[in-house]
């Protein structure tokens, strides 16, 4: 096991470099650049009756933000920065990034742990529930259901909401925008916090529809799949209970398939979502990102996909630790 999480903690630095690496390319390869922002500013000092070209305005960013360097020489700097935790300053604003992200991590992570909780605590049971009575009608409604859900586009759900509870044709009941109303700082703490849920309720929603749809599909397919073999027959042939033989048998096997998501949890935590995110305008690290990247803030877009990366590794080594956990027959080694 030693031996195994040294090899793949190793295996983490040169894949890390090298998807921060393209992300830095891809960027610079992109139309537009933070000059071009100044460019914009500087017509309209020109206009002002100021004596600053555009001209100068744009060589004076570029030499300021480091653009005019080789892409090896503006990698290393960053690569070195980022070895003391330090994203250096937003294009955008001046602001450090580190300020920025703490800003916008607290809310994001808010909705996914709500939205990621919802997800299992629903899909498990009826994917499981599917899985023990296949064919029938319930079975048969859940799945129709299911795949219905799983096809609707998160954005066209967000604007049905709106219309029916935000306000739109229909009722207001929810609020649409932000996640607090105007002087909540004021209130109690418990009227805060129905204010902050009731703000939630429609972001949740359509975070949580389309994975609460796969996840239970995803369930249903391996405890199909499980409760077909050998040991499960055995384990039925022994007198147990069919509780005990679904869930400390059959359900522990089939939850392998399930493990695979964890790679992608501490991502999304902090990622977030761009689109629910902008159209509920929450202030999070969807929005964030979003917003570097029609600005080119640099910086931020580079540390938001460096933090994505880096937690996606370590997501897939616990993944692949918790496969040996529940999986005798698999070694790591």
């Amino acid at each position: 096991m030693k031996a195994y999480l040294i090899k793949r903690l190793l295996q983490i630095i040169p894949t890390f470099l090298g998807i921060t690496l393209i992300t830095l390319v891809i960027i610079q390869l992109a139309p537009g650049n933070p000059a071009l922002l100044k460019l914009q500013m500087g017509k309209g000092q020109a206009e002002l009756g100021q004596k600053t070209t555009s001209e100068q305005i744009v060589k004076q960013t570029i030499e300021l933000y480091g653009l005019d360097k080789p892409l090896y020489v503006q990698y290393y700097r960053w690569v070195k920065s980022i070895l003391t935790l330090d994203f250096g300053f937003s294009y955008k604003d001046h602001r450090k990034v580190w300020d920025k992200i703490a800003e916008r991590l607290p809310i994001t992570v808010l909705l996914n742990l709500i939205s990621i909780f919802l997800v299992y605590l629903i899909a498990i049971p009826f994917g499981v529930y599917s899985s023990t009575h296949p064919g029938t009608i319930v079975d048969n409604i859940l799945t129709v259901g299911f795949f219905i859900l799983y096809s609707l586009p998160s954005f066209w759900v967000a604007m049905i909401l709106i219309m029916l509870f935000g306000g739109g044709d229909f009722w207001d009941i929810f609020p649409v925008y932000g996640i607090s109303s105007v002087g909540s700082e004021t209130m109690g703490w418990l009227p805060w916090l129905a204010d902050l849920v009731w703000h939630l309720v429609l972001p949740v929603i359509c975070l949580t529809y389309g994975g609460l749809a796969y996840l239970s599909r995803l369930t249903r397919a391996g405890m199909l799949e499980v409760i077909r073999e050998d040991y499960v027959r055995t384990a039925r042939a022994k007198g147990l209970s069919e509780r005990v033989v679904i869930f400390r048998h059959a359900f522990r096997n089939a939850l392998l398939p399930l493990i695979t998501l964890l790679a992608f949890l501490l991502p999304s935590m902090f990622g977030g979502s761009v689109i629910i995110e902008s159209i509920f305008s929450i202030p999070g690290m969807g929005q964030l990102g979003f917003e570097a990247v029609l600005s080119r803030d640099y910086p931020v877009i580079m540390a938001i996909t460096a933090i994505s990366a880096f937690l996606t590794l370590i997501g897939l080594l616990i993944s692949d630790i918790l496969y040996a956990a529940l999986d005798p027959r698999i070694k790591l080694e």
